[in-house]
């Protein structure tokens, strides 16, 4: 993403604070109408939602600083880093979910007001559903690893109260109330896998993640097909660093061939690849053609 954009960035991730705030305002006045640990078990998520948009906020901000002597590359892992704190706040909604479920379940009470309880939290689902899906397709256009995850975590909420409100409904019919504590903790064990989810996929990012298949092919058809009068291209090298893209290779030219005429091939090489990924930080290494792996074989 250009840096030009950043301010759009971090407008997203502190609208999804006030969003969080309202959602989880309407949540609270679901539970409190109510009394159901089901619905207090939902609240408690969007609670972790504003702590991690708070997070995320922050990264994002971060991500944008420029390069300065002490972090050359830039800062765009910090995104990274709100990733893993998020996933493990996951966790500990979901642990205080279940203590919340097992002392509900020991002492199952009826639930107060559910036909108003349940239309005020369906409110807040919804809304919730609008914007997770805006951050989510924001997250990956823009290559935000931040933004995409709380629109990963908050349509994990979404799926979670829906759950929750139709089993209130049959609870509410049947008079089923040991379905309340139930339902919590099925909407904890959610919380869990999605939670261990953000994490495992910020780690990878951290881990320097080459970049998915789909992508290293385009990677290679455009270095093929822009490095007319090179012999051949080895040790190609990607990786991620938030929206930051790392590509590396090593160009083998003729012998002959001089200075200028293999800078204008890499400046060919490097146009293409940036055209195809926005902001891809490209290092070409010019070799000899004794330098060669593959004799006889062209560029890719």
């Amino acid at each position: 993403m250009p840096e030009a954009n950043a301010p759009i960035a971090k407008r997203v991730a502190a609208a999804s604070v006030v969003i969080a705030l309202v959602v989880l305002a309407i949540k609270y006045v679901a539970y409190i109408l109510t009394g159901s640990v089901a619905l207090f078990s939902d609240a408690l998520e969007s609670i972790v939602n504003v702590v991690a948009g708070l997070i995320a906020l922050w990264a994002v901000t971060v991500s944008y600083k420029p390069a300065d002597n002490d972090h050359p590359f830039g800062h765009t892992k910090a995104e990274y880093f709100s990733a893993v704190v998020e996933g493990v706040l996951i966790v500990l909604a979901a642990l205080l979910i279940l203590r919340e479920a097992w002392g509900a379940y020991l002492e199952p009470r009826a639930i107060d007001a559910p036909v108003e309880g349940l239309l005020i939290s369906g409110v807040a689902t919804v809304i919730n559903a609008v914007w997770a899906v805006y951050l989510i397709r924001f997250g990956r256009g823009h290559r935000s690893p931040a933004i995409a995850a709380d629109g990963r975590h908050i349509m994990t909420d979404v799926v979670t109260s829906t759950g929750v409100v139709f089993g209130l409904v049959v609870a509410t019919l049947t008079g089923w109330t040991i379905l309340d504590p139930l339902l919590a903790a099925v909407v904890a064990l959610n919380i869990l896998w999605e939670g261990a989810r953000v994490v495992t996929s910020s780690l990878s990012g951290l881990m320097d993640e080459a970049i998915d298949t789909d992508s290293e092919a385009k990677v290679r058809e455009t270095i093929s097909c822009n490095a007319e009068g090179a012999l051949e291209v080895h040790d190609l090298r990607t990786r991620l660093a938030g929206r930051a893209m790392f590509i590396e290779f090593h160009l083998v030219v003729p012998g002959k061939m001089t200075v200028a005429d293999s800078h204008r091939i890499c400046d060919r090489i490097e146009d293409a690849l940036q055209e195809l990924f926005t902001g891809a930080r490209v290092l070409i290494h010019v070799e000899p053609e004794d330098e060669a792996k593959q004799t006889g074989v062209p560029v890719l």
